[in-house]
């Protein structure tokens, strides 16, 4: 089916969109970590996985108290109940 096919390519962009953003954050010395941890790019992926358990992961963009400037983005998994 070409609209499935055109819906996932659409997705496939839109994610790697956003792991290049993130990617970017990584380079200017913005802490990416992914349940506590920070992994390596090639594991970032993760975030964007359909679970069996109902849950998924949620952004966390964590300002420095001093200055307000962005210093890390957490990503945590929750869970819809």
């Amino acid at each position: 089916m070409k609209t499935e096919d055109a819906r996932e390519r659409n997705e496939r962009t839109k994610e790697g969109d956003y792991l290049a953003g993130l990617k970017k954050y990584r380079d200017q010395g913005i802490a990416i970590l992914i349940d506590g941890e920070e992994l390596p790019e090639k594991d970032w992926n993760k975030i964007f996985e359909v679970r069996e358990d109902d849950s998924f992961y949620m952004a966390d963009y964590i300002p420095d108290k001093k200055t307000g400037k962005l210093q890390e983005i957490r990503f945590d998994r929750v869970y819809n109940r």
